[in-house]
């Protein structure tokens, strides 16, 4: 989702989440304080990747993005935050626990 196809200049990273995991899709972001938790927790999603890419091309992204997409299934990335750079692939497990399990 881009901020303009909801006729917004900018669009809040809560609703740019919920819009993911209501068509049950991976969110793939350049945005680096996407998933901190004090901003916003991130419970079960379909999955996010964070990238670090420098310089930010589209050239840049596709190199870094789509072989990694192709080494992991879709269910991989569920209740995960993945930090993406050309050095490494952090993975998050991000699903918290109901309270009544802790």
């Amino acid at each position: 989702m881009r901020a303009s196809e909801v006729g917004q200049a900018r669009v809040d990273d809560e609703q740019i989440l919920q819009l993911a995991i209501s068509e049950n899709r991976i969110l793939i972001t350049l945005d680096e304080h996407f998933g901190d938790w004090v901003i916003l927790p991130l419970s079960r999603h379909p999955g996010v990747i964070r990238l670090k890419v420098n310089p930010t091309t589209s050239k840049k992204v596709i190199e870094l993005l789509l072989p990694f997409l192709r080494r992991h299934s879709l269910e991989e990335f569920k209740n995960h935050l993945v930090i993406l750079s050309q050095k490494r692939a952090k993975w998050v497990h991000t699903a918290q626990l109901p309270s009544s399990a802790v």
